[in-house]
């Protein structure tokens, strides 16, 4: 077993108690870090990468994790911040972290240890922005984090199947960062710091009082003013085809150049969001990367097991950001539609302070991003452009997918002293590597030959066009193409019992109980059966989740199937895992109501006994 050295560089991992913070002779904090998570001191994590870059520009950070609100002192633990709270649910929705897709309360909590995991609340963002305002009056508290830059619109929420406000005013924050946060947390803490007022960043949102149209103070020209919250809230079909507008607007003005401010009235006050922050340079993020984290969970949980941590602990990150555009995916509403990728330096810089670490056995478990084989691809062109996406319905002629980036740097990671396998887990666009692989062949061998541990992951979510095109994915033409050309790359490795594993969806608008018995069907005559369907959860601002409540497609106003009802959901669910046992009984029952008695039985055609 391989120990490792110690890594000088690095600093102590940020005061979880106030014992900890006066050990480093403070006596408060400028800024309190609260998550739902478990406080890692690793990049990978929110709390963890925000903490650390807070502390690289000067400030003392306190962090609170994983708060019992049932406890009056778990938020005075330092005392009041003399600058901000900084207030995020975690890495996950809150609410998604606690409960599955079908309302049923999760055995575990993947960002806590087993003896935290009853802690996270619903609707974490509003009840911790409560309690710090409850602790500290009148000191600013900015809202972040995933839970709170997906809603700062009015959204959809799956839970209580209703339309509600943009998250700043139920949480009562005095600013919300959406997205990646660096930029607009280093233009707020020059701001506070020098006493002057927060409304005009990028990658924020303010509200203002006030119900008149003078009261925006942002010229007409400039701005796009959405529906008002009332409008778009009432449960009628005025209602959802004016959410389906303001969907519209929102994710039209993502893609334009510039993007502009979007400003809405709620009530007497408008809900002004301006601009995105401009991505990281890829200077920036070898930066940001090289901050001194320790990569390990504060010691105070000792050896407790958090599942989210082990998966990722010897993972780098190797770009940020997502063009693949799919309608229920917030990765780009979140991340960015631009891919920014760190230079191979940092990044081999990084791996060889992971390699350093003590626990470290020689393998890095993912190398990658969101969509790993993005790493190195970028848009030839000189201006942005208003394609939502770079992928669909067919890769951009303007998009440079050359891979050889990608493939110098898995093999310079290769070559790292003491590094034995490098792996890419977080999965690759069928449809991009096989461009990668006909602008310079043997890339998807060298692929499968060396980075490939076990199992290589896609995503092609469905089999059947129709339903593909509504998700914004390649037809399914793509996938089979890309199968055979692994199959002979595996061969060629000499790894053929090393599969391909398929991630589907079920139960996404525009899915009917026919489209999933053809999926099905298709999987039982030309693939493995799936281990695991993701059952389709709307996720607030998404133009699928716009479908889901609306019943059309925003962009295009063409109606649209919905499997709304728990049952309907579960009825799709049971034919895509109609091999299992546990779900056979359901999906017999839906395949004598399509009338499809004749795949039931133990004929070779059968899906069902």
């Amino acid at each position: 077993m391989r120990t490792g050295r110690p890594n000088p560089n690095l600093h102590p991992p940020l005061p979880l108690s106030r014992a900890e913070m006066e050990a480093r002779g403070w006596d408060a904090c400028d800024a309190i870090v609260v998550t739902g998570d478990a406080y890692i001191d690793h990049p990978a994590f929110g709390a963890g990468l925000i903490g650390r870059f807070l502390e690289a520009l000067g400030l003392r950070i306190g962090v609170i994790a994983a708060p019992d609100l049932r406890d009056p002192q778990a938020f005075r633990v330092f005392g009041a911040p003399r600058l901000f709270w900084g207030i995020t649910a975690g890495n996950l929705d809150s609410q998604l972290a606690r409960l599955t897709v079908m309302r049923k309360r999760r055995r575990d909590d993947p960002y806590l240890p087993p003896a935290l995991a009853e802690r996270r609340p619903p609707n974490a963002s509003i009840a911790y922005t409560a309690r710090a305002r409850q602790i500290a009056r009148g000191v600013p508290v900015i809202l972040g984090g995933l839970e709170a830059s997906l809603r700062r619109f009015p959204y959809y929420d799956y839970w209580t199947d209703k339309v509600h406000r943009s998250i700043l005013l139920d949480a009562k924050a005095d600013l919300l960062v959406y997205g990646m946060a660096e930029s607009a947390l280093a233009e707020i803490v020059a701001r506070l710091r020098r006493g002057a007022a927060l409304d005009g960043i990028p990658g924020t949102a303010v509200l203002r009082p006030g119900g008149d149209d003078r009261d925006k103070n942002l010229p007409a020209s400039t701005e796009i003013e959405l529906p008002d919250f009332d409008t778009v809230a009432a449960p009628t079909e005025a209602g959802r085809l004016a959410f389906a507008a303001m969907t519209a607007a929102i994710h039209r003005n993502a893609t334009a150049t510039p993007p502009r401010p979007i400003v809405q009235r709620h009530g007497t006050r408008w809900l002004v969001v301006h601009p995105p922050a401009a991505p990281l340079t890829p200077a920036a993020m070898d930066a940001l990367y090289a901050l001194p984290f320790t990569r390990r969970p504060h010691p105070a949980y000792g050896a407790a097991r958090i599942p989210a941590f082990e998966m990722i602990r010897d993972s780098i990150t190797t770009h940020r950001g997502c063009y693949g555009g799919c309608a229920f995916c917030a990765l780009a509403l979140h991340q960015g539609k631009t891919v920014v990728s760190r230079s191979r330096a940092g990044i081999l810089d990084e791996i060889a302070r992971v390699q350093s670490a003590q626990g470290f056995h020689g393998t890095l478990s993912d190398l990658g991003g969101p969509t790993a084989n993005m790493y190195g691809t970028r848009c030839r062109r000189a201006t942005p452009c208003a394609r939502a996406s770079c992928l669909t319905p067919r890769i951009c002629p303007d998009l440079d997918t050359d891979p050889r980036a990608w493939r110098e740097l898995l093999y310079a990671a290769r070559a790292v002293p003491g590094v034995r396998h490098v792996f890419v887990a977080s999965g690759i666009r069928s449809d991009l590597a096989l461009a990668q692989d006909d602008a310079a062949p043997g890339t998807l061998e060298a692929l499968v030959a060396h980075h490939t541990g076990g199992r290589l992951k896609t995503a092609p979510e469905h089999t059947v066009d129709q339903v593909l095109a509504v998700m914004r994915k390649p037809p399914a033409a793509i996938q089979d193409k890309f199968l055979r050309r692994y199959k002979a790359a595996a061969a060629k490795a000499g790894k053929t019992q090393q599969p391909v594993v398929e991630y589907y969806i079920s139960g996404h608008p525009g899915c009917t109980l026919d489209d999933m018995l053809t999926l099905a069907l298709h999987l039982k005559a030309a693939r493995p059966q799936p281990e695991q369907v993701q059952d389709y959860y709307p996720c607030p601002l998404t133009l699928a989740a716009a479908m889901y409540y609306t019943g059309f497609d925003p962009l295009t106003g063409a109606p649209v199937a919905v499997a709304r009802s728990d049952a309907d959901k579960a009825d799709q669910r049971a034919l895509l895992l109609c091999h299992l046992p546990e779900f056979q009984t359901r999906a017999r029952a839906v395949l004598l109501r399509l009338g499809r008695a004749d795949l039931v039985g133990r004929g070779k055609q059968c899906l069902v006994a």
